[in-house]
């Protein structure tokens, strides 16, 4: 398991994709990719683009 470059919270941008969703938790970007279309997951599209809130993240 590869280890978050955040080390709080507050780091994190406003929007994360799913790059930053992998760094923060540590997996893979094929790990967080998969996350980030699961139908529950807090993600926003933004025309083609799929972002996560940082607040919903967090929460």
């Amino acid at each position: 398991m590869k280890s978050s470059i955040y080390k709080s919270y507050n780091e994190l941008p406003l929007f994360l994709n799913s790059d930053t969703v992998a760094n923060t938790l540590g997996v893979a970007p094929s790990s967080a990719y998969e996350l980030i279309h699961e139908k529950d997951f807090p993600t926003l599209r933004i025309g083609s683009r799929m972002v996560v809130p940082k607040e919903k993240f967090i929460q």
